[in-house]
């Protein structure tokens, strides 16, 4: 019995240690990301983390982006996800169907630096159930790049309604050089695959919506229909965009807009430092027009999510919250090259000063996104850029466009 006693005595330690070294363990969590150049950003701050959380291991893995959504979606299919991934917000509904997604709220209702981060980001990124499963990471915001001294030169000051636009619009259109050839087009439109942001500034803010508020589908109403001629007129009958519009796609817009081919495009503020090495003074930015309703601009998002099969949740937030906090996500933008969630971020002198970032800023308070769908991976893929390019070659019509859409949102 002693003998019994005295061994059990001397593994007491040894269960004791055994029972508690998950606690005191380290917490290793994997980073999944993906921009270019990163590392000048990645690497400083996991660094920083770690010397403030010494219990925890960061291990970050650039991801292509070609092969990035195939890559998690197989990583999760085989159970083996990292802790936390960048995901955007139009493959949320897929991951939350597949209860990859770990939500947040408690977490998020406990971190002190929710209210720095922009009210509408949060409302953006809530999924439909209510529910939190994406902590932000940075604002991509569209807005209309235009050329300021072309502005100056014949008067004009960036349209504030669609009607403005399309009166801007034709008065850029001109033949500059009097051969009797259009040489420089008013707007440049994206008619090629990313388009939809393009027709969205213009469609979904002038009576088309995908469901009304009563969940009713929106796109083939007399209002939608005509507001989606509207866009397709701009190139068949005002012809204020390029001839080469159905099938331009980003390089082209930006080609287009740094050779002093068009006068107007929309994209974001990554596209600002090669727009001021090629022009200078003579680019700068304005939020995009009302429509007759409405403003509209696509809120394009990068979030960071925490997947439900991570060990370490608990040192998985510290890490999404850590880069989403102010003095962290200025780094982590400098970088990226995009803009920071952090509403005192906004604020300072350099962002005040900067005309790129203050269009953005101006525009979160309307930058929207599509249907939190299944659906809306396809609509953006492939069915919009087909239906578009068909559209602005007169083979279908605005209301057959729209219809086609709407079955999509709305097939069982």
């Amino acid at each position: 019995m002693r003998k019994i006693l005295l061994v059990l005595f001397l593994l007491i330690p040894v269960l004791m240690f055994a029972t508690g070294q998950k606690e005191t363990e380290m917490a290793t969590v994997h980073f999944w990301y993906h921009f270019d150049n990163p590392e000048s950003a990645v690497n400083p701050l996991v660094a920083k983390f770690q010397k403030e959380n010494p219990n925890i291991q960061i291990i970050p893995e650039r991801i292509a982006w070609n092969v990035y959504n195939q890559k998690l979606l197989t990583a999760i299919a085989a159970g083996n996800p990292p802790d936390v991934s960048q995901v955007k917000l139009w493959w949320q509904p897929q991951l939350v169907e597949m209860g990859a997604l770990y939500p947040l709220d408690d977490y998020i209702k406990n971190w002190p630096g929710r209210d720095d981060i922009y009210d509408r980001i949060w409302k953006l990124t809530k999924y439909t159930d209510g529910k939190q499963y994406l902590m932000p990471l940075q604002m991509v915001i569209l807005y209309m790049y235009y050329r300021a001294d072309w502005f100056n030169e014949l008067g004009l000051k960036p349209a504030k309604t669609r009607d403005e636009f399309l009166q801007v619009a034709k008065k850029l259109t001109r033949d500059t050089n009097g051969d009797g050839t259009i040489d420089v087009y008013g707007f440049g439109i994206r008619g090629a695959r990313g388009g939809h942001d393009f027709w969205g500034t213009f469609v979904l803010s002038s009576g088309a919506r995908f469901f009304d508020e009563k969940g009713n589908p929106g796109l083939t109403t007399p209002k939608a229909i005509a507001a989606n001629q509207w866009f397709i007129d701009l190139y068949r009958v005002h012809k204020v965009s390029p001839p080469t519009t159905p099938n331009d796609g980003f390089k082209e817009i930006i080609a287009n807009m740094k050779s002093g081919k068009t006068a107007m495009t929309i994209h974001h503020i990554g596209s600002s430092k090669g727009m001021v090495e090629a022009l200078g003074d003579k680019i700068s930015a304005a939020p995009v027009p009302k429509g007759t309703e409405r403003y509209w601009t696509s809120f394009g998002d990068e979030e960071n999510g925490v997947f439900a099969a991570s060990k370490y949740k608990d040192a998985a937030f510290k890490w999404v919250s850590f880069l989403a906090t102010a003095e962290n996500n200025a780094i982590w933008q400098k970088a990226s090259g995009q803009v920071s969630i952090n509403k005192s971020n906004a604020m300072t002198p350099e962002a005040q000063s900067n005309r790129f970032l203050k269009a953005t800023t101006d525009s979160a308070d309307f930058a929207a996104v599509l249907p939190a769908l299944p659906a809306t991976a396809e609509f953006v893929e492939s069915l919009w850029p087909t239906l578009m390019q068909r559209a602005f070659n007169g083979e279908i019509s605005s209301k057959e466009m729209m219809e086609k859409i709407q079955e999509l949102f709305t097939k069982k």
